[in-house]
């Protein structure tokens, strides 16, 4: 038996604690608003997630997204501009670092406490 394949596209459902403010944390950040409903479906690139007006506590503070840059220190640039903490009331997003695993990454938490990986694709890693 064989499995169809075509354009599949698997995408995550990210709570949101304050759907309006989670809206505007995440247009801020530059992704597109591609839908705008009962849900909200942002993208960036090639990726995209789906925005629901659910949350809890537990859940949100331990659900964690990655978004993989070419160029991490220009990403680093855009979300200090931003003053997340002071627009949204959310953590100091943390610098870029290396980490033991191998990639180099910036943290931001967004307004319901979800943890953002925004990662440096590594050169050459075709799993990047």
């Amino acid at each position: 038996m064989s499995i169809p394949t075509g354009t599949e596209l698997a995408r995550p459902f990210v709570p949101a604690k304050d759907f309006a403010r989670s809206k505007a944390f995440y247009e801020a950040l530059g992704f597109e608003t591609l839908l705008d409903g009962e849900v909200a479906i942002f993208g960036i690139g090639a990726s995209s997630f789906l925005l629901q007006n659910y949350y809890q506590e537990e859940w949100a503070n331990n659900f964690m997204m990655q978004l993989m840059v070419d160029d991490l220190d220009a990403w680093w640039r855009h979300i200090t501009a931003l003053d997340l903490p002071g627009r949204f009331g959310v953590p100091a997003p943390r610098a870029p670092a290396m980490q033991p695993w191998g990639l180099r990454i910036a943290y931001v938490i967004d307004p319901s406490g979800v943890l953002w990986h925004v990662a440096a694709r590594r050169s050459g890693n075709a799993a990047d």
